[in-house]
Parts: structure tokens; sequence; C-alpha cells
């Protein structure tokens, strides 16, 4: 943006100054043209007197010297009976008869191209109808003089504004690079969860206009975020009364295994809400976590499901330590919501694995079943859209847990013959500039 201004600044000052300098050069070029000319004229006029009081030579010879012109040895005076006043300027360059005729019969001063330059003739009535003829040699030179160093001047005033129209649009776009820059810098911290970023609104007033609605914007999703915690919070702590029943019952079974296991999915549940309610109501920090450790737990906890129902199950992969940029609380619930609907949509007996996988700046997790596979991988990834009668945000959670990282999920057929959902985690931080253009195209998938 700020090249661009640059440019329009240097072509729209260029033709400006083109507009102005060309007229102005020509008329510069035309007023020393006149300006000598003019000279010329005036001196051929001054014989004008003499040469009706006297022609006698010698006193013209006086006349013609005392001039400039004639001390320059650039004028000659043409008498009616053929002679030339004075007589020794051979080496100057003069006119023909045609000319001179051409002169007589206008009557009036006539400028005529002679070689190296132009010749001026100024006719004179004397007595009797007769006429003389001055003239008086111009050279090139002094039609010239000073149109060079003119122009000159003229182009280097030009080139300083120009100069300076690009300095001050490279100083103006600088500014607006800067506030926009401020602007963007604090939308891709926003969108990457620093919610408490704020700018100092700067620039030209539509870059200030938006910094405060940017502001504005930052504030009310703070307080909606805000809003949406204190209400997943209350809604959680909702449950405490039904779960207090629940364990009432549970305690009332007596002893044996089937109780046992009762008492401890209800002291699992009972946990999960604790969590839920702790998580709401603090504000999300991002933080890390061993993957392995976490698949370790949590399919050591759905192995207890799996064995009741004849499930076999598996976890490969997770013999060393596998950090994720990710708190482990989202991570534990994107595994929980993939292993649920294994169990959910697929009948009792059929085997599933989950497999770590750990690249060069990324980290995958892979959950395979044995089960029928899902038929609209793209439709199953939509928030909210599920054709089994849920909620179907089981694999939006997921894959809101991946994009958190810059990673992304996916959904292929396993080596099982059932499904296999991806889910792919960046280890590395993306550059700004490729983090931006993924923060674009998540916002386009949305729309």
């Amino acid at each position: 943006m700020r090249r661009t201004l640059v440019l329009v600044s240097l072509a729209v000052t260029s033709m400006v100054a083109l507009a102005f300098l060309i007229p102005l050069g020509l008329t510069v070029r035309e007023i020393a043209r006149d300006r000598a000319l003019t000279a010329a004229e005036r001196q051929a006029s001054a014989l004008g007197p003499v040469l009706v009081v006297t022609q006698d030579p010698a006193a013209l010879e006086r006349a013609v010297a005392s001039t400039q012109a004639g001390a320059a040895r650039r004028m000659r005076v043409y008498l009616p009976d053929g002679q030339v006043i004075p007589k020794n300027e051979a080496e100057t360059a003069h006119a023909k008869p045609a000319q001179l005729a051409e002169a007589g019969r206008r009557g009036r001063s006539y400028t005529a191209g002679v070689s190296g330059g132009y010749a001026l003739l100024q006719p004179v009535s004397l007595d009797g109808g007769r006429a003389a003829v001055v003239e008086v040699y111009v050279p090139d030179g002094d039609l010239t003089q000073g149109v060079w160093k003119a122009w000159v001047v003229m182009t280097m005033v030009a080139a300083a504004l120009v100069a300076g129209s690009v300095a001050v649009a490279d100083r103006l776009g600088a500014r607006v690079i800067r506030a926009t820059r401020r602007l963007a810098e604090a939308a891709g911290a926003f969108g990457d969860g620093d919610l408490s970023v704020r700018i100092d609104p700067d620039g030209p007033p539509e870059l200030i206009e938006a910094g405060v609605a940017f502001n504005a914007m930052a504030d009310h999703v703070v307080q909606l975020l805000a809003a949406e915690r204190e209400m997943a919070a209350d809604l959680s702590h909702r449950l405490r009364t039904p779960l207090a029943a629940l364990r009432l019952n549970a305690e009332a079974l007596g002893n044996g295994p089937v109780p046992d296991q009762t008492r401890e999915a209800v002291d699992r549940l009972e946990h999960e809400v604790d969590q839920i309610i702790r998580s709401v109501r603090r504000p999300s920090e991002r933080g890390s976590c061993d993957a392995a450790k976490v698949l370790a737990d949590r399919v050591a906890f759905w192995s207890v499901l799996a064995e009741d129902e004849g499930r076999s199950c598996e976890l490969i992969g997770a013999h060393r330590p596998a950090e994720l940029p990710l708190p482990g609380s989202e991570l534990a619930a994107a595994v929980d919501a993939l292993l649920g609907n294994v169990f959910r949509y697929t009948s009792e007996g059929t085997a599933f694995a989950v497999t770590l996988h750990v690249g060069e700046g990324v980290t995958g997790i892979l959950v395979a079943d044995a089960g029928p596979g899902i038929a609209d991988p793209k439709a199953a990834l939509q928030r909210g859209r599920s054709s089994g009668g849920s909620t179907g945000l089981g694999l939006d959670i997921a894959r809101r847990a991946a994009e958190s990282t810059g990673g992304y999920v996916r959904i292929h057929r396993s080596v099982l013959g059932g499904a296999q959902v991806q889910m792919w985690f960046r280890t590395r931080s993306l550059p700004p500039a490729r983090r931006s253009r993924r923060l674009v195209r998540r916002r386009h998938s949305r729309t």
C-alpha cells in the first residue's frame, strides 16, 4: 500500500509538472526570441532620424558605430544609391537583394532568415520617395540566450516538487501502514485467543473508526463469552442435584462388581461436572499437555466400558511423550467426543484403535473403528449436523481443538473397515503471514 501511494504521487505530480513545464519552457524560448528581435528593431529605428537628416557616409558610419549592434559589426545601412555602410563588414552574413526589396515593398520592419541567424530589415523613407534599409544581424545564440539556463532551473524546481510530493506521500503511507499493521496484529492476536488485546486508534479517520469498532467488538465478545461461561457454569451446577440423587441410589445398591462400577461412574461424572464448572468460571488460558499421557488416561477410562461390551481396544504409538500446545482438558474432551461416538454409533463387540503419530511440526491422533463408517464425512464435520439423533457437536469439538493449533480434522476409511477420524495438531507456530491466511480461510469456511 505504501509503495502504491508513492507511485500514485509520483505519477500525478510528474504529469502536473510536465503540464506546466513544457508550455513554460516554450514560452521562455519565445520570450528570449522576442527580446532579441525587439532589441534589434529598437537599434535599427535609432538610425531613422539620422538617415532623414543626412546620407553622408562618414556621418552614417559614426552613427552605426555608436549603436550596440554596430559596435559588434552586426549592422549595415543600404542607401538608395546602392552604397552600403559600413563597407568593411564582409564577414557578417547579410540579407539578399530579394529580401531587401521585400522589406522596401512592405514599408515596415521585416525579419528574414540568413546563414547563422536572422536579419532584421527596417526600411526608412527618405525625400523624393526614396527608401533606405537598415539591417541588424541577430545570430541564433542571441535568440536562445538564457533559455537553457531557465530550462535547467525549471527542471530542477519541478524535480524538487516531485521529490517533495513523493516524500510526503511516503510519510503519509508509512503512517497509514503503521496504523493498519497495528490493527491487523491486534486482530490476529485476538483471533489466536488473546481476548485482552486492544489498540490505541491512530492514523486516518477511517482507520481510527475501524480501531474504535475493533475495541467495541472485542469488549462485546468478552462480555458474550463471560455470559456464556456463567450460563454453562450455572447449567453444570444444576446437575449436582440429580447427581446427588444418583449417588444416593448407587450407595443403596450394596456391594458387588456392578454397584462398584456404577459408583465409580458417578464419581467420574461428578469429577467432570466439577471440572466444567472450574473451567468456565475462569477465562480460558492456553497451555500444553502430553498427548501420550492424556490418551493413555482416556483409553484406560473407556476400556472398562469396552470390556463390558466385548470390544477390543488398542492404543498405538503412546510409548513416548508428545507435547501439544493445547490444554489437557481440551484434548481429553476431544478424545472423549470421538470415543463416545464409537460407542454410540457402532454395535457392541466392534473393535476400535487409537493411534498417536508424532511428526515434524505436527502430531496426529487417529481414532479408527470397525463399524459401518461415515457415509458423508463433509456433512458430519458441520457443526450441529447429525443424522443419529444427537446434538451433532462431537466431531465439532475435535475440529475446534485441532484448529486452535492451526491443524485440522479429516475423516477417512480405516484399515479396520469402519471410519477413521484424524485430528492433526500443529506443534510449531505459523509465521505471521501464513497465520493470517489461515485465519482468513477459517473465517471464509465458516461463512
